[in-house]
């Protein structure tokens, strides 16, 4: 993958230049990412273990927690450190691999959030044929086919993006590889370029959310004939799902939907995508739903008596 271009390495101007602000940040961001990590493990961990958490809704869920671990990780890490660095600068081969992570993890998440929704509207509206529509084979293709889905995108940006000349300037105004800034950088016309990379990533954000939208309607809906306490358990489960696409699809929608513009808000409106979102996850699937915080409390709890006793 050679770009024809004479710009080897980029220098990213990160969130902010303020020495002050990048010190604070660090500390922040380190904290969060410490979160995502630990708190997206923790779910992972208890599900796999916890032989109560063994429907596809938990199927789904440990993907999710373990695709934002991965998904943050491509940006967080790099983000931290360059906040204690006065130039932040990425190779070429470095910012196409961040692209690519970016959007093969960004666009994984999607679909799996996508089939979480699908799996609720079967649990709610169907469900008598429930068992026999969500079997394990059946989820676990539709897991497979959200991470291939998600590498078909992911190729398809850097296809359209490595083949781009740089010439210079070789400042990204943001603090990763994304392919709006990078498509500012191009020494060429990316007018067609821009278009493929809104029908790509826009759509695909644009057409899930309303997928997800349009299913949480008809759950909505169909509660109606429910009992009050099937009604009150569906929209438990339901409000940390919607909780989750607001926070996730909202800014991202925003940043693909258009195409590539000077907006500077644009690095501060990913935060909320690669970080905040991934960070929130663990805490809205945990403190809104009985059955993970029950789990959670079963299995340390078990372990922490086995190590007592151990030491004993």
């Amino acid at each position: 993958m050679k770009n024809m271009s004479n710009v080897t390495e980029f220098v990213l101007l990160g969130l902010t230049q303020n020495e002050e602000m990048q010190i604070i940040c660090f500390v922040l961001f380190l904290f969060f990412y410490l979160i995502i990590v630990l708190g997206n493990l923790l779910i992972v961990i208890t599900i796999i273990f916890s032989s109560h958490l063994n429907s596809p809704m938990y199927y789904f869920l440990s993907y999710l927690s373990f695709v934002d671990i991965c998904y943050s990780s491509v940006t967080a890490p790099k983000m931290i450190a360059d906040f204690l660095v006065e130039k932040k600068t990425i190779s070429f081969i470095g910012c196409i691999a961040q692209l690519f992570g970016v959007h093969f993890f960004g666009c994984t998440e999607i679909f799996i959030l996508t089939v979480m929704a699908y799996d609720r509207y079967i649990a709610i509206c169907k469900p008598l044929h429930y068992t026999t529509i969500m079997t394990k084979q059946i989820c676990s293709q539709m897991v497979a086919a959200s991470w291939v889905g998600g590498f078909m995108h992911s190729m398809v940006q850097i296809l359209v993006t490595a083949q781009l000349p740089f010439c210079g300037p070789n400042e990204i105004d943001h603090y990763f590889c994304d392919i709006h800034p990078l498509l500012k950088l191009a020494c060429t016309d990316t007018y067609i370029v821009g278009i493929i990379v809104v029908a790509n990533s826009g759509m695909i954000a644009l057409s899930c959310f309303l997928i997800l939208v349009v299913s949480y309607i008809v759950i909505l809906v169909s509660l109606r004939s429910h009992s009050s306490e099937g009604r009150q358990k569906a929209l438990s489960t339901c409000a940390s799902h919607v909780m989750v696409v607001i926070l996730f699809f909202g800014p991202c929608t925003f940043t693909y939907i258009r195409p590539s513009s000077n907006f500077s808000e644009d690095k501060t409106v990913a935060v909320f995508y690669t970080v905040i979102t991934p960070m929130l996850n663990p805490l809205i699937y945990t403190l809104r739903n009985e059955e993970v915080k029950n789990a959670m409390k079963k299995l340390w709890g078990r372990k922490l008596i086995s190590s007592g006793k151990t030491k004993m």
